[in-house]
């Protein structure tokens, strides 16, 4: 970008703020037009496109305070408008002098000339050490996209085909990848400026998800109804895994409800090693009993009348 680009562009109207909006007040206009103007969102639309792009140089330059500081001094200097008129006659009248005069305060008089070949690009070159006969090297700004998974394929890992800037490109979603999780693709977004680095595509990832498993990292967890009987005396029952078939447990005597077992080896298969299965223990409580049942709960409830669950919970309540 050249130093006439910030004389000719309006970066607030572009942004839709005012030139005293703070830092959160440009943030949150250029989401809201980034999000809007996104090629994903608007498929063909080559209006909306080179809109974006320009939402983007716009946000470059008033998000970083150094050079919106340089772009409010140039745009002052040609009062907002258009290309900035050397001379008597240019700038409203006002020559070289009486500008910088203005733009640094009152002190003495410093004169520019125009007359060696030079242009005002050179002045504003030597101002600002460089920055706009040779701009310094900007990054490009991030793009956001998402990609659905269904939860098999995010435990397996998955290639994802996505449309960002009007570019095609395929993403490898690694295994094990949660709901919500963002992955980074760096060098995939906006180019940079005058040989800055380009940005960062940020995936957002979100899982379908299954009625009996979930992802925490590399490992699987789910919950598993145990009866009472099971949970009291102790048991060896089945649990299903994400492959299809079943594995043993040995559910230890006396194990409360909410207690989690761990199966290992069958979790997430990743780079670095295969996680676990983590099992939450549910202990359910049968909705109807017959007649024989009835009465064996009621001695079980006889015989362990001196028994208070409760106790610890009343003391620490005290305290």
């Amino acid at each position: 970008m050249t130093g006439q680009d910030w004389f000719d562009k309006d970066f607030y109207a572009v942004l839709g703020v005012p030139k005293d909006a703070d830092e959160n007040q440009i943030k949150k206009a250029y989401r809201k037009l980034a999000r809007d103007l996104h090629p994903d969102r608007n498929p063909g639309d080559d209006s909306a496109e080179q809109r974006f792009k320009e939402v983007g140089e716009a946000y470059s330059v008033l998000s970083d305070p150094e050079k919106r500081q340089q772009y409010d001094a140039i745009r002052a200097m040609a009062g907002g408008g258009p290309r900035f008129a050397a001379g008597p006659g240019g700038a409203g009248g006002a020559g070289f002098e009486d500008l910088f005069g203005g733009m640094f305060g009152s002190g003495p008089r410093m004169r520019y000339s125009t007359s060696g070949g030079g242009d005002f690009e050179d002045v504003l070159s030597g101002m600002f050490g460089g920055g706009f006969g040779g701009p310094r090297p900007t990054r490009g700004a991030d793009i956001h996209s998402s990609a659905r998974l269904p939860f098999r394929q995010a435990v397996e890992g998955a290639t994802v085909q996505l449309t960002t800037n009007g570019r095609r490109m395929k993403v490898r979603i690694p295994p094990g990848v949660g709901d919500g999780q963002k992955i980074r693709l760096r060098g995939k977004g906006q180019p940079g400026q005058a040989g800055g680095a380009p940005g960062d595509l940020v995936v957002t990832v979100q899982v379908e998800p299954h009625p009996v498993f979930s992802i925490d990292g590399n490992k699987l967890r789910m919950t598993l109804p145990v009866t009472f009987a099971e949970a009291a005396l102790g048991a060896t029952v089945e649990v299903p895994t994400l492959d299809g078939s079943r594995v043993r447990l040995r559910v230890p005597a006396g194990t409360p409800a909410g207690r989690t077992l761990r199966v290992r080896g069958r979790g997430v298969a990743t780079k670095q090693g295969t996680g676990d299965l983590l099992v939450t223990l549910q202990v359910a409580v049968p909705t109807r009993l017959n007649a024989a049942a009835k009465q064996a709960v009621e001695d079980f409830a006889a015989a362990t009348a001196d028994e208070d669950p409760r106790a610890d919970l009343y003391r620490l309540a005290a305290q």
